[in-house]
């Protein structure tokens, strides 16, 4: 997963052995141990905590892009727009906890503290949720406001836990500490697989309110952060507690602004140069520390390009579940959810990570190849890409059921002839409809209507059995009609009814009913629908209904109650029924599909999810290993930041082109797949430049360096003074 508390085990602990001050620690009882071991018991609550804490954070956002295009009836680049603001924001966030934790409250209180935030920001967003309170205003400010205190308190705590844990350990208890960051990331990946699972099922199956139930979908998420924070506050007397030493990331902030200002300060060419602009800051600050952030720089230089792999990462939660709305699901014995794809992320890194360590990577060197990390991040990339083009593919594919997209002056038009004889069907002035349209065919695509403005009044012919007649309707622009036509006492008439523009969103299945029968009726679909259509062939209106097979109505007339079957109801597909007659106690229907079911089946998304999560495990965790062994120990926190920062940027990036460049959804996966490749050659090409170096050798040579250089520095307090 794309997360700071999911990074890699040698990241973690390096991050979590660095943490602890530089003092000693307070004075205190040890930690009792797990089963004679040298596991502190409290580790046991911290790991508890976290995986209650990641269930909540990924159950209530797997089921998040289609809580705003449901629920709040937002079209799909805002949608996809809020939701990678709020994913930004979880990751710059991380900054405000890490200082928090090191320069005032410590790690325990900060935790505390910003998970009752978290928890407090659960409940408003579950209490949102609830159709009846209020109206939709109402439900967009809750949840919004929700969903800054839940960034806020998960941004918050990131850095802390995995830390917090590390510190827990005594500093001769190495090997634990480096196992217990093992069942940490476990406990990540298994919140994440079981929620992305479960919520969306919770969502879908359940219904409240007579729809989705997104109130329970965030309602449980909420219940998992309670229980994270009372696990977590049950642990307390058995933690090791280390108090603020100051945080590391605003001094070499405060480091780099200082050399920036001093340099702008000194642009006489009577001023000595310096090897590096960094040097600077030498009237104030350390050369142990200027040195270490020299090292961190050269890192965080190659972290540029890294934001555009998070761009297309992040999007599995966005544009490839709503991809996966327009997909088939149906499995055979299950029916997956769209929104459950995004279980096969933490699913397959727990496989791959394994493989690639055990396998991959050593045949690799088996094979005298010098795959460097460099190398894997750019596969890593190039990987991600692939999946992007892939996407792309399959929304093309996707888009052959969907409904032609209309411009201004243009309209679509079929018959249905209900009649018991061919019609021949003519619009004046119009080249349509050649041949007779037989009874009950099934209707041919939709014919394009051009009009001469946003509406035109049509002369419409109907030839039957020898006999003309003539029907004036007025048609509007971006609008889809169907002519009913019927014999009603003896004589053939006609309706013009307004036909569905769209695909029915979510892979829901839309139908409505025309009467042909002499008197009303009422519809049983299923237990909560009813619907009413007068007699004459007067039609319904369209009801959505989730995808499956309808055989257990009832059509009630003023002759009694008779069964109505109307067989499957497809994934994304409108259908029109026709109640034709009743015989043998039993109503006698004809369905036709006006707009085909999505019959691209969800698991051709399969093989963008193996690549994009290889592409991760490449990507991610060589990552931050490389990064972390090109830093000083005192500094891996400044690179967690920074590492951290560029997801926060490649979210932000999503947002700007769903809401400053909207297009069609393939040319955007492809403009994604472009940019990638673009950046991976810039990658591989300052990856090339790159020379590795050990940080404690770099340390040493920065000794000798200003050493030897001392007693040539001109102060320039003293350089003033002599000019």
């Amino acid at each position: 997963m794309a997360e700071g508390d999911c990074t890699p085990q040698p990241a973690k602990e390096a991050q979590a052995g660095d943490d602890p001050p530089k003092g000693d620690f307070p004075l205190q009882k040890k930690s009792p141990k797990l089963c004679g071991s040298n596991y502190p018991l409290s580790i046991a609550f911290i790991v508890v905590n976290e995986f209650c804490e990641r269930f909540s954070y990924y159950g209530m956002r797997a089921v998040l892009t289609l809580y705003f295009l449901s629920f709040f009836h937002w079209d799909e680049n805002l949608s996809t727009a809020v939701y990678h603001a709020f994913s930004a924001l979880c990751y710059f966030t991380p900054v405000i906890g890490a200082i928090m934790a090191d320069s005032w409250l410590g790690k325990y209180k900060t935790i505390i503290y910003l998970s009752i935030v978290y928890v407090v920001g659960h409940l408003i967003k579950s209490v949102g949720a609830i159709p009846s309170l209020g109206n939709q205003a109402v439900h967009v400010v809750l949840s919004m406001v929700g969903l800054f205190l839940i960034a806020l308190g998960t941004g918050g705590i990131k850095p802390c836990v995995s830390a917090f844990g590390g510190d827990q350990f005594e500093e001769e208890h190495t090997s634990e500490r480096s196992k217990f960051f093992s069942i940490f990331y476990l406990s990540i990946n298994a919140g994440s697989l079981i929620s992305t699972f479960v919520t969306p099922v919770l969502r879908g199956d359940v219904k409240c309110f007579g729809e989705d139930c997104y109130a329970l979908a965030f309602g449980v998420p909420a219940a998992l952060m309670v229980l994270a924070l009372v696990v977590f506050i049950a642990g307390s007397g058995l933690y090791r507690k280390t108090p603020p030493q100051g945080n590391v990331l605003l001094e070499v902030c405060k480091c780099i602004g200082f050399a920036i200002k001093n340099r702008l300060k000194n642009r006489s060419r009577e001023i000595p140069k310096r090897d590096h602009w960094l040097d600077w800051a030498s009237e104030k600050y350390s050369k142990q520390l200027i040195g270490e952030v020299k090292m961190v720089t050269r890192v965080l230089f190659l972290f540029i390009p890294l934001p555009m792999f998070w761009a297309l990462f992040d999007q599995q939660g966005s544009r490839w579940t709503l991809q996966a709305t327009k997909m088939n699901a149906d499995f055979g014995i299950y029916v997956l959810q769209p929104d459950q794809m995004q279980f096969l992320n933490p699913l397959l890194i727990l496989v791959f990570i394994p493989i690639f360590d055990l396998w991959l990577y050593p045949l690799i060197s088996m094979c005298k190849l010098n795959f460097t990390p460099i190398r894997k991040m750019a596969t890593g990339m190039i990987l991600a890409g692939l999946a992007f083009g892939l996407a792309a593919v399959i929304e093309v594919k996707i888009n052959e059921t969907d409904m032609p997209r209309l411009v201004p002056k243009e309209s679509l038009i079929r018959v249905l002839n209900l009649a018991q004889n061919p019609v021949q069907v003519t619009i004046q002035d119009k080249d349509l409809f050649q041949q007779p349209v037989e009874p009950f065919q099934n209707p041919a695509e939709y014919s394009k209507l051009i009009l001469n403005g946003e509406q035109q009044s049509l002369h419409f012919t109907l030839q039957h059995q020898g006999l003309t007649l003539a029907f004036n309707y007025t048609v509007k622009e971006k609008s889809v009609y169907s002519l009913i036509v019927f014999e009603a006492e003896g004589s053939l008439s006609s309706r013009l009814v307004t036909d569905l523009e769209a695909k029915p969103e979510n892979g829901l299945a839309a139908v409505r009913f025309i009467n042909g029968l002499s008197q009303d009726v009422n519809l049983t679909i299923n237990s909560k629908r009813f619907i009413a259509v007068q007699k004459n062939y007067s039609a319904s209106e369209y009801s959505l209904l989730e995808r499956d097979t309808y055989n257990n109505g009832k059509c009630i007339t003023e002759a009694g109650e008779f069964p109505l079957e109307l067989g499957l109801l497809d994934f994304g597909a409108s259908y029109t029924v026709v109640i034709t007659n009743i015989s043998g106690g039993a109503v006698e229907t004809w369905k036709s599909e006006d707009i085909k079911a999505n019959n691209v089946h969800m698991a051709w998304q399969l093989p963008q999810y193996l690549l994009i999560s290889a592409g991760e495990v490449m990507f991610s965790i060589t990552g931050l290993a490389f990064s972390y062994s090109q830093s000083p120990a005192s500094m891996k926190s400044v690179l967690q930041a920074g590492w951290l920062l560029t997801v926060a940027v490649g979210n932000t990036f999503v947002l700007i082109v769903a809401e400053a460049a909207p297009m069609a959804q393939w040319a955007e996966f492809v403009l994604f797949t472009v940019l990638l490749f673009a950046v991976c050659i810039i990658f591989s090409i300052m990856g090339y430049f790159y020379v590795s170096v050990d940080p404690e050798d770099l340390e040493e040579k920065e000794e000798k360096r200003e050493t030897s250089s001392r007693g040539n520095m001109i102060g320039l307090v003293t350089q003033k003074t002599k000019l």
